[in-house]
């Protein structure tokens, strides 16, 4: 495995990264690394990309000729990682499944690609808002999360816990099922379902809605400190409200 820590600074702008992340592609970026690819759901213009997170394009990844590829062991698949490999390409996986994680495993690919990163500056948690919400990731099937996830994690970082309560990651259920839970709020994210206000009447029978943007709450790195501070903001406002928000 190449350490690139040792490179200088006009050496490291030119690794030839590709990422499969678009968290990790933001990142990249807010290194001033700019990835030679990346994929069609990553945010910055004028980027190659490389197809989909799940369906990237190999051939057009083993043409650039890359120093390295970064994936997640959740967002990607295990056969393109498999078949990067075979093509003698190295791989940097990330698995973030919490707070803990990014502060941890970013630090890694900062030494991999030769930047010193400082670190999380994570904000002071505030008073516990003690807000139990529902998350749907999905829709036909619903699906939510569970706290051992990356956004269970930035949540309970706010005091804010995930209902219906369970021990899986990720689950589907019906919205019966999670009004019976008895949440204060839906926080209804931009993605990875673009949840809008066509589903507000089917969201609201379970609580009073909010709309959130989805990039706040599962795209890990960068944003992560951002991100953060932003949804204590958001949830300080909520909780002024009195979870008197979008109900029809």
């Amino acid at each position: 495995m190449r350490d690139f820590s040792d490179l200088s600074e006009t050496e490291e702008n030119k690794l030839r990264v590709v990422s499969l992340v678009p968290s990790v592609t933001e990142t990249l970026m807010s290194w001033s690394i700019t990835p030679v690819g990346c994929t069609r759901f990553c945010d910055q213009q004028g980027l190659l990309s490389v197809g989909g997170t799940k369906n990237p394009n190999l051939e057009v990844i083993k043409d650039l000729e890359p120093d390295l590829v970064v994936m997640d062991a959740e967002e990607n698949r295990l056969e393109d990682y498999q078949s990067l490999q075979r093509l003698d390409i190295k791989v940097h996986v990330l698995h973030i499944t919490s707070i803990e994680d990014v502060e941890v495993q970013i630090s890694e690919l900062a030494k991999r690609v030769g930047v010193r990163w400082p670190g999380l500056n994570l904000p002071t948690p505030p008073p516990s808002y003690e807000i139990n919400a529902f998350v749907p990731i999905w829709r036909n099937p619903y699906m939510s999360i569970g706290e051992s996830t990356y956004c269970g994690s930035l949540l309970g970082y706010l005091g804010v816990n995930l209902v219906p309560t369970t021990e899986k990651r990720y689950y589907t259920l019906t919205l019966e099922d999670a009004a019976k839970s008895k949440p204060d709020i839906v926080l209804a994210p931009s993605e990875p379902y673009p949840f809008s206000k066509r589903q507000l009447p089917e969201l609201a029978s379970v609580a009073p809605v909010y709309f959130i943007d989805g990039r706040d709450l599962f795209w890990w790195g960068a944003r992560t400190t951002t991100a953060l501070s932003n949804l204590a903001s958001f949830l300080k406002t909520v909780q002024s409200e009195g979870y008197q928000h979008l109900r029809s």
